[in-house]
């Protein structure tokens, strides 16, 4: 910025710089900032609680698919999830999403069979080992 010429250099006026800012200014600024990371991080944690959720269901929902395909092919339920594997209705056991262990709990007692020619129950469902509580389902992964 040039000084007009009709100021001598030692008539410049000293005072606070137009140009910068105020401590106050960037205190608010930087509240502000504080605020919406709080609000964002929340989101962010129900953003991957969900995407657990989702990919359990997707999980259970392939398992039993191959349990019954199993089941109805083999007429006999797999002895363990990785029968499902060796004979390649999956390609590998999944990690539960919950517990981060392939620590599937199974059921072998569904009170019936699928064919009128099955000759071994054998699993007939499956379950998260978790028994922490949907946030959003309230109810317990364990019965999804």
């Amino acid at each position: 910025m040039a000084i007009p010429e009709h100021i001598k250099s030692d008539e410049i006026p000293r005072g606070p710089n137009p140009r910068g800012f105020t401590l106050l200014e960037l205190l608010v600024v930087m509240a502000m900032i504080v605020i919406l990371a709080t609000i964002s991080v929340g989101r962010y944690e129900q953003s991957v609680v969900r995407a657990h959720e989702a990919v359990l269901h997707q999980d259970l929902f392939v398992l039993r698919q191959a349990i019954q395909n199993y089941t109805l092919d083999k007429e006999a339920g797999p002895g363990s999830l990785e029968d499902l594997r060796t004979a390649g209705y999956i390609g590998d056991v999944p990690i539960d999403p919950m517990t981060r262990q392939k620590d599937w709990v199974t059921t072998e007692d569904c009170g019936g069979v699928l064919s009128p020619d099955q000759n071994f129950v054998g699993i007939c469902d499956v379950h998260s080992a978790s028994d922490q509580v949907s946030p959003f389902e309230g109810k317990p992964y364990s019965e999804f």
